[in-house]
């Protein structure tokens, strides 16, 4: 049977959920019914009314990849558990490009991204023959931190961040060095590991296609938690991670204002301004990327689907933003489609930038 054919199966007895409020609630409402495909099980059983349902398929999924999206795919997995308590799920956080690593090496079923596939990573890819469906599950607005003492860099450029954040000469090693009037005071710089989607990101956005690094001074750790602790440590720190990890954590950090470069107007990374792109230029969708060779075992089959049906709802229950009906809605017809291959990379190898409603279109594939 192809994968559509077990996507049916999987849409016809899963659960039609809805996690309901800030808080998830347990997955309510679902149909029983048997599986018309013996040799995978897709059984589902009907106990008392108002109990929950219980699937009898088995097996493990492996996924790795963005820290970032990690506290999604744990939500899904601890839902996707009540239901499926036969299926065994690993998520790591060890970064995007790790988790690439590891996609292309066929050593995982599903990779977290916070950023879209790079070219390279799609070439080893189709050198490795994997193929893959990419899919946006969430919005995130990578967040600039500081000490909530910190009462001088409360709204900042890009200029700024470029100053602050990127290798040069005349880099600055005080807080006086990028505005006089600011303390003269050692900055501690925190961010992500190298190997991070949204380091990866941040370098794109704040350098673009300069030859320029980011600096090497900086504290560098895959862990986004490790990041909280260095500039919750310092009245003199500043650092940047993803906006979940900074609601978790408001009571001991500041989030930074950044102007938008269109209206020069200082936006917060509230839900509603990553939602509607004023929190620019540090909105950005997150992804999983599933591979097709995986995609025909039920276990997956059931998890991505679960996962689609329920991204709105888990990525705002861990903080992050939900991506507009529109977008799922396409998604949910590549996957239907079987529709695989990047949306932002081109025929030539070259990267597409935008908003996500206009790269993210069958056209682009």
């Amino acid at each position: 049977m192809n994968h559509t054919g077990w996507l049916a199966i999987v849409k016809r007895y899963s659960l039609t959920a809805t996690l309901v409020g800030a808080a998830m609630m347990p997955l309510l409402g679902c149909k029983g019914g048997e599986s018309d495909s013996p040799d995978k099980g897709g059984e589902t059983t009907t106990g008392p009314e108002g109990e929950t349902e219980v699937s009898n398929i088995t097996g493990s999924i492996k996924i790795n990849g963005s820290s970032t999206v990690l506290p999604i795919s744990n939500a899904m997995k601890e839902e996707f558990a009540k239901e499926y308590p036969g299926v065994e799920i690993s998520v790591s956080g060890d970064g995007t490009g790790t988790g690439f690593k590891e996609f292309y090496a066929k050593s995982t079923d599903i990779s977290d991204a916070s950023r879209p596939i790079k070219a390279g990573e799609l070439e080893k890819c189709t050198e490795a023959g994997v193929e893959f469906i990419e899919l946006p599950v969430a919005y995130d607005g990578l967040t600039v931190v500081i000490h909530p003492e910190n009462d001088w860099a409360t709204e900042l450029t890009v200029d700024h961040l470029k100053k602050i954040f990127v290798n040069a000469e005349d880099k600055p090693t005080k807080w006086s060095d990028v505005d006089p009037s600011w303390p003269a005071e050692d900055i501690g710089l925190y961010a992500p590991g190298t190997g991070s989607g949204t380091y990866d990101y941040f370098k794109e956005v704040v350098i673009g296609k300069s030859e320029a690094e980011m600096r090497d001074d900086m504290s560098l750790n895959e862990d986004d938690n490790q990041l909280v602790k260095g500039v919750a440590g310092s009245k003199f720190a500043i650092g940047f991670f993803g906006v979940a990890y900074y609601e978790e954590n408001k009571d001991k950090l500041t989030a930074v204002k950044v102007v938008n470069p269109a209206d020069s107007v200082a936006y917060e990374p509230s839900s509603d301004n990553i939602a509607s792109g004023k929190y620019a230029p540090f909105s950005r969708p997150l992804f999983i990327y599933v591979s097709t060779a995986s995609l025909p075992r039920a276990e997956v089959a059931a998890f991505v689907q679960f996962y689609l049906d329920n991204a709105q709802e888990v990525s705002e229950a861990v903080a992050y933003v939900r991506l507009p009906d529109s977008i799922m809605e396409r998604a949910q017809s590549h996957l239907d489609s079987e529709l695989s291959g990047t949306h932002y990379v081109d025929a030539d190898g070259n990267s597409r930038h935008g908003a996500v409603e206009d790269i993210y279109v069958k056209e682009n594939l």
